[in-house]
């Protein structure tokens, strides 16, 4: 187990963390003090993940930030999706810049190509999946109590400056807006999108 060390400069004060020995501090170049350490939890992809059940997917539809990408991707992972669909000009987990991010996630989670979201969004819900779409002027305000579906979900999230195709748009069952109290009127896409992952993560908790 690898242990998070705490250091102070002995000069300007400075009191930072790092995972490496130090012995200057990288501000001044002055002398360190190591003041603390902590150990740090490790993944363990050894033990058989908790999905989501009944089973909730992602469609990232022309997400075009790898970066988010990988940061979707972890944080889909440790909610327990079951699969995400890469759509559009979306980067896949093969992207050096997804892994930035994700952090060993996009090797271990579930997942596919697919160039046309709106023809494979009509497949779901063939399929029998409910779709829910995410966007800065959804017609449903999010709050903790709305009613989850007992069948398998879809969320979709989309490109960061456009939003959400408005074609697929018409395609969801609800369409769902974060509230927001500030000038801002959204999120970054990952920010976004782990607000309400982790959120049906936690309501399918039995």
């Amino acid at each position: 187990m690898r242990n998070g060390l705490f250091y102070q400069c002995l000069s300007c004060r400075l009191r930072f963390p790092s995972l490496e020995k130090l012995t200057s501090c990288p501000a001044c170049g002055s002398q360190l003090i190591l003041k603390t350490t902590r150990p740090l939890e490790t993944d363990n992809f050894e033990t058989l993940p908790q999905k989501i059940e009944p089973s909730c997917v992602a469609i990232l539809e022309n997400v075009r930030s790898a970066w988010n990408v990988g940061s979707i991707l972890r944080t889909g992972e440790a909610a327990g999706f079951s699969h995400f669909y890469i759509c559009g000009i979306t980067p896949t987990p093969e992207h050096k810049g997804v892994a930035k991010t994700a952090l060993g996630a996009e090797k271990k989670l579930s997942w596919s190509y697919e160039p046309d979201a709106l023809a494979l969004v009509r497949r779901l819900k063939e399929e029998g999946f409910v779709l829910w779409g995410l966007e800065t002027e959804g017609s449903t305000l999010w709050h903790p109590d709305i009613e989850i579906p007992e069948a398998p979900l879809v969320l979709v999230i989309g490109n960061e400056l456009c939003g959400v195709d408005p074609e697929l748009l018409k395609e969801c069952d609800l369409v769902l807006r974060l509230p927001m109290r500030g000038g801002k009127c959204s999120l970054n896409v990952s920010v976004a999108f782990g607000a309400i992952a982790l959120w049906l993560s936690a309501k399918k908790i039995k």
